[in-house]
């Protein structure tokens, strides 16, 4: 019988207050099982997060180690491979042709001499907007070995431009000047531009040209421009010049330039004023012409210096065509700055 209020009696199993402690004791053991997990993962963080600290405090002493012995004497190193990255659009061949020197070096001091040299190199290219070069560990089976990483990152804009205005206080004459370059068009380290000129004083130039830092493996780079220039000269000989041609750089190192240039020249006296000399060159003719120069400069600053000197020698010599209509003549230029 039951009881009053519908409250089991001892016979019923009273399984509505008493629930299941199997079920209770599973639920404890996930609920432990989680806190471990949770444990253990912040463990692995906290070792994760040391780690470096670590590493630093073990490599530490090796880096000092071998900073010593750099500066005692030069250590034995030998270059086993050269890894170039970051080159998507620039040829392999262009960043190879200047690793000579650090493939040859012996020493640390000669590798780190010649990456200096070779970052500056690529970035006088005009075709990275970053070099980086790291020295990293060679094969464990060849040891006094390192591989020398180079990673450079290409320019984003490759094309640029400039206009401003000069002047020059001892001709007193003033000129505006424009240009548009695009670089590295084929991946050769190539420049190409265009530019245009005029002066106040009646003069004009327009011109075009481009430049290979390496050309089918020269050693020397190569230029090439197309020019058409206006002079008003009838201030000074009453006679005006026009010129049309072509300007080839054929070799130019850091103290000597070898330039060929063609031209189509006219020559008109509008003022009929000019004198016999020039009447006689009045009209068309051909200016095919080879210019040398040599030059140094000894200065602390290009811009503003303040101690030492430059000299430039400029020769030129005209008339290598066979052209009866061809100019010829010798021109010899001197300048010393000091």
């Amino acid at each position: 019988m039951a009881n009053a209020g519908g409250i089991p009696g001892p016979e019923q199993k009273p399984e509505a207050l008493n629930p299941n402690l199997d079920e209770i004791e599973e639920e404890e053991e996930e609920d432990d099982d989680v806190v471990e997990e949770e444990d253990d993962d912040d463990l692995e963080e906290d070792d994760d997060a040391a780690q470096p600290q670590r590493k630093s405090r073990v490599d530490r002493p090796k880096i000092e180690n071998l900073f010593r012995r750099i500066r005692n004497g030069p250590v034995p190193l030998r270059v086993h491979d050269v890894i170039v990255k970051g080159n998507t659009k620039t040829k392999d061949c262009l960043i190879e042709a200047e690793l000579d020197a650090i493939r040859n070096a012996t020493t640390m001091q000669e590798i780190i001499q010649a990456a200096n040299i070779i970052n500056y190199k690529l970035r006088e290219l005009e075709c990275f907007d970053s070099v980086e070069i790291t020295l990293d560990s060679g094969p464990p089976e060849l040891p006094g070995t390192s591989n020398v990483i180079i990673q450079v990152v290409e320019t984003k804009t490759p094309l640029s431009g400039q206009i401003g205005t000069y002047t020059k206080g001892e001709a007193k004459s003033s000129t505006v000047e424009g240009s548009l370059k695009y670089k590295n068009g084929f991946g050769y380290g190539d420049l190409w531009d265009a530019s245009l000129a005029y002066g106040f004083d009646r003069s004009a130039e327009v011109s075009a040209g481009v430049y290979l830092p390496r050309f089918k493996g020269l050693v020397t780079p190569m230029t090439a421009r197309v020019f058409l220039q206006s002079q008003d000269w009838l201030k000074f000989s009453s006679y005006k010049e026009q010129s049309l041609g072509l300007s080839l750089g054929l070799f130019s190192i850091r103290h000597h330039d070898l330039v060929y240039n063609l031209a189509w020249r006219t020559l008109t006296d509008p003022s009929h004023m000019s004198s016999n000399t020039v009447r006689r060159q009045l009209g068309h003719d051909f200016l095919s012409s080879l210019k040398y120069t040599f030059k140094f400069d000894k200065r602390n600053s290009p811009l503003r210096p303040t101690r030492g000197y430059a000299f430039v020698s400029t020769t030129q010599i005209g008339g290598l065509a066979p052209d009866s209509r061809c100019l010829r003549f010798l021109r010899q230029f001197f300048c010393l700055l000091l």
